[in-house]
């Protein structure tokens, strides 16, 4: 990082470009989208090697302790994302930058990794003292915990300052890099979760050396710009979302561990998680994707403009991502099973239903979430923290009611309910005049072209085919057809709006 002399000798990149135009959020969905696209195509070229070289038992214990890390990264963040993109000064004045680089992101990640190494302490002395023997995979995990929060809040840095630019780069890099390494480590070292970890490791140091160069180059910090009042203030807005990103956290990822406390065996964590994992990748584009455009657009737009502002940003987004959404929906319904096993083989077609299930809740949720997006606008973090407590709690209790009776089906279910729930609340507390629901006409009309291309994949079993890509290929045909065709053609604003986004990507 740079200091208050060296800030002064001229403008960089980043940060201390605070005077270049901004990009929209078109642009942004452009950028995040291709690197999401090449990050997604990453993902199905590791997946059906990962589940074909590890069976589900090791499978289920790599997303077990990727469970236990990623609740960790959570809290050792201290909500410091969130604070990022809320407090970053938009008008770019100099000394707020400076004061923003010190008390934002430098003492932060100082907090951060003082609350790990405590953490690593308090474990190794519990190990020292004979409490436990810790698998190399927790030790694995623990080491991760801390470059993971660092590279995230570093590229909250860079996604605050809307240079999605950057962050597609790295993006699309650091993920090639994991691949290689996560996928040699498998096929030449080890077939097991240890060899996955020990990929992921080598490919976040190299990840994090470069934003650490990014940090030194472009951000401006000063002693003279030290004020905990400001990191006070940030973490008092940051500290709920650091409780709701773990919350978050708890609900989307607590089934996994639950299912082995419950059932002991990591096999039934494996399906779950083959299944679910496949569901997160197609849900890239849609949730992904949109929120890290829409975040720091809608900060800036709520700052200029105030309520009318959003509601119009909104409905901007709100009206292809219906359409995406429900898109996802057909293709689940039609060629979800027959996607998982093309990938997966046939030996895993029990995660199918999971994969759909799963893949149907969380694209819903995505759609419905920017539809609710307002409680961080108004700062009342202490209240997401709280809608989203509940929909974890209420995800613990009916894995716990469900488990037991429906084995990996019934974390499948207690997802679906716990999501369903989280949406209702949001719906219900968002501050008024922010809320925005889509556009009843897109709705309709998705709707009425699912069911078009349902029917008549179901009904005739798409043509009574077998072989599995002849089934996809024929399913992507049938989308065409039924789906896309018929709604570019009687949307006018779909049609207006695709039309302009290959104009100006074909410009650039």
């Amino acid at each position: 990082m740079n200091s208050s002399t060296e800030s002064a000798t001229g403008a960089d990149e980043g940060l201390r470009a605070p005077s270049r135009e901004r990009p929209g959020i078109v642009t942004h969905y452009l950028r995040y989208s291709i690197s999401n696209g090449l990050v997604m195509l990453a993902g199905f070229i590791s997946f059906p090697i990962l589940t074909r070289f590890l069976d589900n038992t090791q499978f289920g214990i790599l997303r077990y302790y990727d469970t236990l890390m990623l609740l960790g990264v959570a809290i050792i963040k201290l909500g410091t994302p969130h604070a990022i993109v809320r407090f970053y000064p938009y008008d770019g004045s100099a000394r707020r930058m400076q004061e923003f680089g010190t008390n934002m992101v430098l003492l932060p990640l100082i907090l951060s990794a003082t609350l790990w190494l405590l953490g690593l302490c308090a474990i190794a002395l519990w190990s020292w003292l004979g409490q436990g023997a810790f698998s190399p995979l927790v030790w694995c995990a623990v080491l991760m915990m801390p470059m993971l929060a660092a590279v995230n809040i570093v590229q909250m840095v860079i996604r605050a300052s809307e240079r999605s630019d950057i962050v597609m780069a790295m993006r699309v890099i650091g993920r090639m890099l994991e691949l290689v390494l996560v996928l040699g480590a498998v096929i030449l070292v080890q077939r097991s979760a240890l060899a996955v970890y020990g990929g992921k490791i080598v490919a976040t140091v190299l990840v994090l050396a470069w934003l650490a160069h990014w940090m030194y180059r472009n951000v401006s910090v000063a002693r003279d710009a030290l004020d905990w009042q400001a990191v006070r203030s940030g973490l008092i807005y940051g500290l709920p979302l650091m409780a709701h990103e773990l919350a978050f956290s708890i609900l989307a990822n607590v089934d996994r561990v639950l299912l082995k406390q419950i059932t002991g065996d990591f096999a039934a964590v494996g399906i779950y998680a083959i299944g679910y994992s496949l569901a997160m990748q197609l849900n890239v584009f849609i949730d992904a994707t949109l929120s890290e455009a829409f975040t720091p657009v809608v900060m800036r737009a709520y700052e200029t403009g105030g309520n009318e502002a959003v509601r119009a940003l909104k409905e901007k987004v709100l009206l292809p991502m219906t359409y995406a959404v429900v898109a996802i929906i057909a293709f689940l319904l039609v060629s979800g099973q027959d996607l998982l096993v093309a990938l997966s083989g046939r030996d895993k077609a029990a995660s199918g239903i999971v994969f759909i299930v799963i893949g149907i809740t969380v694209s819903l949720y995505a759609v419905l979430a920017i539809s609710n997006y307002g409680l961080q606008l108004k700062k009342k973090t202490v209240q997401v923290l709280i809608i989203t407590l509940g929909a974890a709690a209420l995800n613990v209790v009916m894995n716990l009611i469900l488990i037991p009776r429906l084995g990996y089906m019934g974390a499948v279910w207690s997802t679906a309910i716990a999501y369903g729930a989280l949406a209702f609340a949001q719906f219900a507390i968002c501050p008024k005049g922010l809320a925005r629901l889509p556009d009843l006409h897109a709705v309709a009309l998705s709707l009425g072209c699912l069911t078009v291309l349902v029917a008549v994949a179901r009904g005739t079993d798409l043509f009574g085919l077998h072989a599995i890509w002849a089934r996809l290929s024929v399913a992507a045909l049938l989308f065409v057809l039924l789906y896309a065709i018929p709604v570019l053609a009687l949307d006018r604003k779909l049609r207006g709006m695709t039309m302009a986004l290959m104009s100006r990507s074909r410009s650039r």
